[in-house]
């Protein structure tokens, strides 16, 4: 893993956990939500990560899972004891897109992904590029996935992380380790979500993540950059 901001690598010690071989569909979001809205089999995009964090809940419901998120007036908290469905941490997020390789593409980009060189105009159907070697499809491509993790606490406060890139976007930005983020109320037009499972008896820590961390790196250090200021000032 790798904070280009604050110029440190680290690795990253995961316990086993599952994730979805493909993202979640309009077909799937629309039975699980009873959304009666025209769906496909494409990946399900304009979502907000609250609203992602609603599905994974209503879909924990929908199997007997006991659900993971706990909201309170728009504050999520992640019970990491719960048996439900999750977004994946960004460490799990890319140890499974990566599938153990260690490029910026698991595979011949236009093989394994929908970018602005096929010249679409929305996501693809899923599963009609190669898979990686975990068998998942669409890691790369098609439609961003949102995390669990907070982008940069420090200068963007809220913001939670999608990783992946989108059926437009150029093949410089569609790479394994590439980090973008939005507001958890902000929707785009080409950001979904992959599912996970796994729980963990850490309290607010687990598979790279951890609450306390969340507040160190939410303090700035040294000198700011030229330009930036720090939310807040």
């Amino acid at each position: 893993m790798h904070d280009a901001r604050r110029r440190r690598h680290w690795s990253v010690k995961l316990e086993p956990f599952s994730i979805g071989v493909v993202p979640i569909t309009e077909a799937t979001y629309a039975q699980m939500m009873g959304d009666d809205k025209p769906s496909s089999m494409s990946p399900v995009v304009d979502l907000s990560w609250l609203d992602a964090v609603r599905f994974c809940n209503t879909a924990s419901i929908y199997d007997g899972l006991v659900p993971v998120y706990t909201m309170d007036e728009g504050n999520v908290t992640w019970q990491t004891e719960a048996s439900g469905y999750r977004l994946p941490t960004e460490a799990e997020w890319e140890y499974a897109c990566r599938a153990g390789t260690t490029g910026p593409h698991y595979g011949s980009l236009e093989r394994i992904a929908w970018t602005a060189d096929d010249q679409v105009d929305e996501p693809q159907a899923v599963g009609l590029k190669q898979p990686n070697t975990f068998g998942l499809y669409d890691t790369l491509g098609n439609a961003w996935e949102w995390c669990w993790d907070l982008l940069d606490p420090a200068r963007y406060g809220d913001y939670r992380v999608f990783r992946g890139g989108g059926f437009a976007d150029k093949r410089w930005s569609v790479r394994a380790s590439t980090r973008r983020g939005g507001a958890p109320g902000m929707k785009h037009p080409d950001v979904g979500l992959r599912v996970a499972k796994g729980l963990f008896h850490t309290g607010q820590s687990a598979q790279g993540w951890s609450a306390q961390a969340d507040i160190k790196r939410g303090t700035v250090w040294g000198p700011l950059p030229s330009g930036w200021t720090p939310l807040g000032e």
